[in-house]
């Protein structure tokens, strides 16, 4: 597998992925009139890094890296945190530690931009986030919860300066 940012002729494909992601989630269709940012890879590229996955050449996952505070993407007004935004992983490839790679080469990032901590949101619908963040050493932070435009988000974060290593 192979970690890299993507090049701009792949943002459709890369958007479909993400939505095709979501999608096929229980219970999250409810919010497909929310998808927006999941197809928006282009304007997440112009303020974040978006970072993809690639087995044999072919995208298979992409996460977006919120590098502080003052990104339009930001979710946190900590001074010390990055953000992860927008995980998905097609559904013929999950289960295979991409989602865990993506997350991993986020958390590395932080570390190398002198961050302290990392923060993500997630809803209730996406219990294999939930399971994923838990098994990495993401603690959820009830103060972080919100509520946008009918969507409840759990915050999560996970403290650099107290784990060492990478999961």
């Amino acid at each position: 597998m192979e970690i890299r940012p993507p090049d701009p002729s792949e943002h459709d494909a890369l958007a479909a992925l993400a939505v095709r992601a979501y999608m096929a989630v229980p219970g999250i269709e409810r919010y497909a009139d929310h998808l927006g940012e999941l197809r928006d890879v282009a304007g997440r590229v112009h303020d974040n890094v978006v970072l993809v996955a690639y087995i044999g050449g072919r995208p298979v996952g992409l996460v977006t890296y919120v590098p502080g505070h003052d990104s339009p993407l930001a979710e946190f007004e900590d001074r010390d945190a990055a953000g992860i935004r927008a995980l998905a992983v097609d559904p013929g490839y999950q289960r295979r530690g991409i989602g865990r790679a993506l997350t991993v080469a986020c958390l590395d990032q932080a570390r190398a931009d002198g961050r302290r901590l990392v923060v993500l949101h997630t809803t209730d619908e996406l219990v294999a986030a939930h399971k994923l963040y838990g098994s990495m050493g993401f603690e959820r932070d009830p103060a972080r919860n919100y509520s946008a435009d009918g969507i409840n988000l759990s915050g999560y974060v996970y403290r650099l300066e107290e784990q060492a290593d990478s999961p």
